[in-house]
């Protein structure tokens, strides 16, 4: 049983499906709306423990009704919420999400700024008997001290490196990071580079680390620790919804990586996951267990991607 450790964002999704996603203002009507448990972090552990992971969220939300929803969902898929520090009178997060019919989503989040952001509070003992651990950029200053424990006592680790409203903040995480994975427009935005390759290997001089990309339809691209290149293409599935499909596949990967699969293994397992992921609504609810997994990688054993 991998015991993994995930912290970052946890917020609750309310999504909605169009024929197509708004362009400007006016009115749109949705197909559909349903709402589940999202956020990286918080989706990655809900991904690990459907996966067979012992898995436990480091997070901080509000004391409310919507924090308690967040709480609930993680539960129901079995993720230890001990450490999801919930504050008085502050707002747990919320996401608006569209989904067009070719399953591409436009997603709106505010943050509460109030949310307190010191990390003294993190249990970093608990990394010693961790077999890896993941973070997002969402919360620097913890992702900072789990992954600084991580790298002292030797556990693995990676980061979701996405998006932020800091963007000065996620080098240090970088740097202190054994496994980098990278969003295509986080890559852009970090390197400065629209190519590939070249944002990688300018990201590869600012750690030790493996760097990698996900990047759609194109799969995965990497460079490793002793700087071997590598690609994962991605499996050919019917897309309904890539909602999640990223916190889905670095969810799996620090399962690979705390089973201690070779890194081209790991990122196949982690691959086929979001791949599955994307073949069903519903975001976080998509999420394939871990027979559906093992099924789905053998009959895709010699089928090219």
């Amino acid at each position: 049983m991998t015991n993994l450790i995930c912290l970052g964002l946890a917020v609750w999704d309310q999504i909605f499906t169009l024929e197509q996603l708004p362009s400007g203002g006016g009115k749109n009507f949705a197909n559909s709306f349903f709402e589940v448990g999202g956020g990286p972090a918080a989706t990655a552990a809900a991904a690990a423990s459907r996966l067979g992971a012992d898995t436990a969220l480091w997070s901080r939300i509000g004391d409310d009704p919507v924090g308690r929803r967040i709480i609930d969902d993680l539960h129901s898929y079995g993720v230890e919420t001990k450490n999801v520090r919930q504050y008085s009178d502050k707002n747990s997060g919320l996401a608006v999400v569209m989904i067009d019919t070719t399953g591409e989503r436009m997603i709106v989040t505010p943050g509460d700024p109030r949310l307190d952001s010191d990390p003294d509070w993190l249990p970093l003992e608990d990394v010693t008997s961790a077999c890896v651990v993941l973070a997002d950029v969402r919360w620097p200053q913890g992702a900072k001290r789990l992954l600084n424990a991580a790298r002292q006592t030797g556990t693995p680790s990676v980061l979701d490196a996405d998006l932020n409203s800091e963007p000065d903040a996620i080098a240090p995480l970088v740097e202190a990071a054994g496994h980098v994975v990278f969003s295509a427009s986080g890559l852009e935005a970090f390197s400065g580079q629209q190519d590939t390759w070249a944002g990688l290997k300018l990201v590869r001089d600012k750690t030790k680390g493996v760097v990698a990309v996900t990047t759609g339809a194109e799969g995965c691209f990497w460079i490793d620790s002793d700087g071997g290149i590598g690609h994962q293409p991605a499996f050919s599935v019917d897309v309904v919804d890539t909602l999640g499909a990223g916190d889905v596949f670095h969810g799996a990967l620090a399962v690979a990586l705390g089973e201690q699969q070779p890194l081209p293994q790991a990122m196949r397992f982690a691959a086929a996951a979001a791949a599955l992921k994307c073949t069903r609504p519903g975001g976080r609810a998509g999420t394939p267990d871990r027979g559906e997994l093992e099924r789905f990688l053998q009959e895709n054993r010699d089928a090219k991607t």
